[in-house]
């Protein structure tokens, strides 16, 4: 397995949506697929050197390379969950920083990941609930960010006691906080566009309220 390559530039190469470098290492040019962007930090008849991963397949070899063997790693972790392919793994990467990456499945930003090329709902879904403890000790926050930290009172209209309270109730009744956050990030979002007063959040000392919508949005959501 091939997990670190240095040589030159000989070209770049694109193959319909797919870029990458052609990369002269001791007599052999490797093509190697890379994050667009990364392309443009790569200059001729310089030596330079890539982190990699090595897909092998029935008709031959695929080749991925990072600058950072960071980006390279969190590319294998991110292809590690069902339905996220390399090509995939290489649109999350170019559309995001490594940290802004992380952060965004830790706390399940599945509109953010949705940004990324190739990315749909249920496959951000999926990287927010099957990597978001494995990612959760890389986020600058930290994994032990209660769901007041994550949400913050004020974006959430309710009290950060009662918010501790929603979370404990829900909690026991086997809702995740990533299940949690997305129930009251949802019901404050409504309530913010809508112009009904019946789809106003309920205030932020009714903990009662809280419970009733978050209740409400869980049991009537798809997931």
């Amino acid at each position: 397995m091939i997990g670190w390559l240095q040589g030159q530039k000989i070209e770049t190469w694109q193959q319909g949506t797919r870029q990458g470098v052609l990369l002269a290492c001791g007599g052999v040019g490797y093509e190697v697929q890379m994050p667009p962007r990364q392309l443009k930090e790569i200059r001729p008849e310089v030596t330079i050197s890539l982190w990699v991963h090595q897909i092998q397949r029935e008709d031959g070899f695929n080749i991925f390379g990072f600058i950072k063997q960071e980006e390279r790693d969190l590319f294998r972790t991110l292809i590690t969950v069902s339905g996220v392919g390399p090509q995939v793994g290489v649109a999350l990467i170019e559309e995001f920083k490594l940290k802004e990456l992380i952060e965004a499945i830790v706390q399940g930003n599945l509109k953010k990941l949705t940004q990324a090329q190739g990315v749909g709902k249920r496959t951000a879904e999926r990287l927010a609930v099957e990597l978001r403890e494995k990612l959760s000790e890389l986020s600058t926050h930290g994994p032990s960010r209660s769901l007041v930290e994550a949400i913050g009172p004020s974006s959430s209209k309710i009290d950060a006691s009662n918010l501790e309270e929603l979370q404990s109730i829900l909690s026991s009744l086997g809702y995740e906080d990533l299940e949690i956050r997305r129930a009251i990030g949802a019901i404050t979002s409504t309530a913010s566009e809508s112009q009904n007063s019946l789809s106003k959040a309920p205030s932020p000392d009714d903990i009662e309220g809280w419970l009733r919508a978050s209740l409400l949005w869980l049991t009537k959501s798809p997931d």
